[in-house]
């Protein structure tokens, strides 16, 4: 028998502080839930965990960033509504100014709310905003054009021209009869006095078997004219004129670059062909403008004064449909567009929603406490610490057996 140590006491304490501190751990995950605590739990876990957590994070503000989108885009496709209202009512007016039972001071006062209407379409392009940006200018956002663009050539040749039809984009033109020289000197006279043609072309370079066309502004396009009763040769590609327009780029994952980008193009009456020069300039379709323009009173809006579509005389207001329908179109497809945004990004949000969900269940997996089987773990650390406590009396008791020995 020894008393200076007493080593059943030693080992019964070692095994009480273990599991006690066991003890604990159990209560402390048990108590915030979580397996991992601290990194000193599982020091793998809690970095593959960490990271987890920011890329569930970072989907879940991808999510909020597409909603906003969707809230831009529904701005300004709602205000594009208001636009195809309003060329609705233009094309109304200009299928009226056409009508020769108007006088002449009729159609003053139906160019009168098309003038109006000409600069609330452009009140609308310049005022229409999210967020204090605006959307349908080009002036916000990251900006692009507008470009001029380029001028088409063409080469119209046939060297066994002879008298007949030759029809060019559509427009069919009877040509005297005479040499290959004398009917391409007829077809340049008369695609020079075609209104339609010569909205598109200017003609030059009429030879005894040759003539060019060029394009003119606002008819830049790559496409080569379609002929019949003569070959069309293509000598410089034109190249389209590019409208004004902004981008707005949206952050839809959680990572660097995975954006999606967004463009509004210029909606305004100048973009839409719906303003122009003053008097007699000519406009896309061969419509004029009026020679003086509608004074604009509101301040946020930059065109001070807006020559619209002239609808003075049957003529012009006939041209004026097509430019009108032309305006429309673009319109419609700019709100086509937008639509098509929008639902591609329901769909980047409902994916972005299930990416979230099965990282959350993966980081639960590694960071998460499965509390039944740790409330297992703490009761037989409970117990052992009892049992314990229980050995260590024991161990304290052992040594007193020495006085017996005394007596």
């Amino acid at each position: 028998m020894i008393i200076n140590h007493n080593l059943g006491g030693m080992n019964a304490t070692r095994n009480m502080g273990i599991n006690a501190s066991n003890a604990s751990k159990s209560m402390e995950k048990l108590s915030s839930g979580l397996r991992i605590n601290k990194a000193g739990d599982d020091a793998a876990g809690l970095a593959i965990s960490e990271k987890m957590r920011g890329q569930i994070r970072g989907l879940d503000q991808a999510s909020a960033n597409a909603q906003d989108g969707i809230s831009m885009i529904g701005t300004g496709e709602g205000a594009l509504n208001e636009t195809t209202s309003i060329l609705q009512r233009m094309r109304e007016l200009a299928v009226q100014g056409a009508n020769d039972t108007n006088t002449t001071e009729d159609r003053t006062q139906i160019q009168k709310e098309m003038n109006q209407l000409t600069s609330e379409t452009s009140r609308i392009g310049n005022t229409t905003q999210f967020n204090t940006q605006n959307l349908l200018d080009g002036t916000a956002g990251v900006k692009t054009g507008p470009t001029a663009g380029s001028a088409g050539v063409y080469t119209l040749t046939n060297a066994a021209l002879a008298a007949g039809d030759v029809t060019i984009d559509g427009t069919t033109l009877t040509l005297v009869g005479g040499t290959t020289a004398a009917c391409i000197t007829d077809l340049s006279t008369k695609i020079a006095g075609n209104a339609a043609l010569n909205s598109k072309y200017s003609v030059s370079g009429a030879t005894g078997t040759a003539l060019t066309l060029t394009q003119k502004t606002g008819q830049f396009s790559a496409t080569l004219p379609t002929a019949t009763g003569i070959t069309s040769a293509q000598t410089t590609a034109g190249v389209d004129k590019t409208a004004a327009s902004s981008a707005f780029t949206f952050q839809i994952g959680a990572n660097q670059s995975q954006t999606f980008t967004a463009s509004f193009t210029d909606m305004r009456s100048s973009a839409l062909g719906l303003a122009g020069a003053a008097g007699t300039a000519t406009s896309v379709y061969g419509a004029t403008y009026v020679a003086t323009g509608t004074a604009n009173d509101l301040s946020d809006v930059s065109t001070a004064g807006e020559h619209a579509l002239d609808l003075s005389t049957s003529a012009s207001s006939s041209a004026a449909i097509k430019v009108l329908d032309n305006a429309t179109a673009t319109v419609s497809g700019e709100r086509a567009k937008l639509g098509a945004y929008s639902n591609r990004l329901d769909h980047t949000i409902a994916n972005l929603g299930t990416s979230a969900e099965n990282l959350t269940s993966a980081e639960s997996r590694i960071r998460d406490v499965d509390m039944a089987k740790e409330m297992s773990t703490f009761s037989k650390n409970n117990i052992l610490n009892q049992a314990a406590q229980a050995m260590l009396v024991q161990a304290n008791q052992q040594p007193q057996q020495v006085l017996a020995l005394l007596r």
